[in-house]
């Protein structure tokens, strides 16, 4: 069979093409940056189509001669016209099916209780009735908290609980959720490719287990080896003051933290177990909430996290790659490049650099770090804290704090863009050059200035560049120098 996913690079995207691809089928994604496929193995297997899902003619292009379209996409957005954009986009797709032939149109939306929605959950809603309203035969999904390592909902839970021993927390804490592990979301979509076209409605999917969202933070708790937290709900906390709250203690963005709170106002479980009826459960069972944090956790040790709401791109985040130096003529542009020789192999200062941020740090000035990553938290950005998914090993489109992999070539190069909430674009490289005795590490960071905030910006950080900058490219290369030392220790 034919299949196109839009969100191909997203949490549940990113997991469902190598499981379509394993099963025989011909997978197309429709992606607006290439480049974030670089380094997935399967960029290679599918057909990829360059464009957004607002022009009508890459969208036509994707579609064509396909057999089933997964929707895998809703924006996290927090601009009054979001909602305008995704029923644009729903109403493109669908017509686009519909003329295209299209067989079925499968569609990840979330539960939801009956009456007066939040403005994201209505958005999603009106998504999954604009499909529905098409000529394609369409199933709407309505899933409840997704669990799996790397999503959004198992991180906020993971780290209010790790980070507090004691959690005064909104009136919602006490309202029921119906958790589903990303293993299960995965069985439903995968299984959706054999529905008969006279299956055109929506269906609550969700796991066995129903708790109180407290219960969930406990529950996490005990397979994490932590004690118990006490909870005290708040009725002051507003979902707005909440999602502040989120903000800071955890990696989660306020721009992700608003909706995923807003979807928690309301008890969110399944009204019925129709879905039983058309797609059965797993064989051997739809899994419980402990077991699906039980294997997250092991995923997480093993570094074997298969995709991350971090791959996410962040709303109004620069998505344009570094222009070529040529292209700069007739900008003003800023730079730093610091350039430092190595007794240590290419290789192994490559790898030093290539394991920078997360728990390594950057080298230089952590408490400048922290603060810089704390304002960015306060100003509605994404932080520091967000962390990498791999704790070794980069590739293109992976988030590493507050930068994001824009481009990674083996053992030569690594070039970050920046997400933090900057007035201007910016972006930090190292490239590694062999050299008689050792390596060259020449370390570049560039900014492109927005008007005069940009300017004065750049002009108020220039006096401790030579603190950063240079302590980051000598810890690399020391770091890089102190572990090829044992080997050296012992070939003497």
């Amino acid at each position: 069979m034919k299949a196109l996913v839009t969100g191909a690079s997203g949490y549940v995207g990113g997991r469902l093409v190598p499981r379509l691809l394993e099963l025989g089928h011909d997978v197309t994604v429709i992606v607006r940056d290439p480049n974030r496929l670089n380094d997935v193995p399967w960029k290679n297997s599918v057909r990829v189509v360059v464009g957004d899902l607002k022009d009508r003619a890459a969208v036509d292009e994707a579609v064509a001669g396909q057999d089933l379209v997964y929707y895998l996409v809703h924006s996290m957005s927090q601009s009054r016209d979001f909602a305008q954009l995704e029923r644009t986009i729903a109403q493109t797709v669908a017509s686009a099916c519909e003329d295209a032939g299209v067989g079925r149109i499968v569609y990840l939306g979330g539960l939801h209780p009956d009456g007066e929605l939040s403005t994201h959950l209505q958005s999603r809603k009106e998504v999954g009735d604009i499909l529905l309203a098409s000529k394609v035969p369409t199933i709407v999904f309505q899933a409840g908290v997704i669990i799996g390592s790397g999503s959004a909902s198992f991180e906020m839970i993971r780290h209010l609980t790790e980070v507090l021993p004691y959690m005064p927390a909104p009136k919602w804490v006490r309202n029921f959720i119906q958790p589903i592990a990303i293993r299960d979301v995965l069985h439903y979509l995968l299984k959706a490719v054999d529905l008969e076209p006279s299956v055109n409605r929506a269906f609550d999917i969700g796991g066995p287990d129903v708790y109180r969202y407290g219960q969930l933070m406990n529950g996490y708790a005990v397979e994490a080896g932590l004690k118990q937290r006490p909870i005290a709900a708040l009725p002051v906390l507003t979902p707005w003051l909440a999602s502040q709250w989120v903000n800071l203690v955890t990696p989660i963005p306020r721009a992700l933290a608003v909706p995923i709170i807003e979807s928690l106002l309301h008890d969110a479980v399944m009204k019925n177990h129709d879905i039983d009826d058309v797609i059965p459960p797993p064989k051997e069972g739809l899994t419980g909430y402990r077991r699906a944090v039980r294997l997250a956790l092991g995923k997480m040790r093993e570094g074997a996290v298969e995709t991350s709401w971090r791959d996410a791109a962040v709303a109004g985040a620069p998505a344009d790659p570094l222009p070529s130096d040529p292209e700069w003529a007739g900008y003003t542009v800023y730079t730093d490049i610091r350039q430092v020789t190595s007794t240590a192999s290419p290789e192994a200062l490559f790898r030093t650099v290539e394991a920078i941020g997360g728990e390594n740090g950057w080298y230089s000035l952590p408490g400048a770090w922290a603060l810089r990553g704390w304002m960015d938290k306060m100003i509605g950005g994404v932080g520091l804290r967000r962390g990498r998914r791999d704790p070794d090993h980069l590739v293109t489109g992976d988030a590493l704090d507050f930068w994001r992999v824009e481009s990674v070539e083996q053992g030569k190069l690594i070039r970050l863009r920046a997400e933090m909430k900057v007035p201007g674009r910016a972006w930090l490289e190292w490239q590694v050059e062999p050299a008689e005795d050792g390596s060259v590490l020449t370390q570049r960071a560039v900014f492109f200035p927005h008007g005069l905030g940009g300017r004065l910006y750049w002009l108020a950080v220039m006096p401790f560049h030579g603190i950063v900058f240079q302590g980051m490219a000598t810890g690399l290369v020391r770091k890089a120098e102190a572990s090829e030392a044992p080997a050296l220790a012992t070939q003497a």
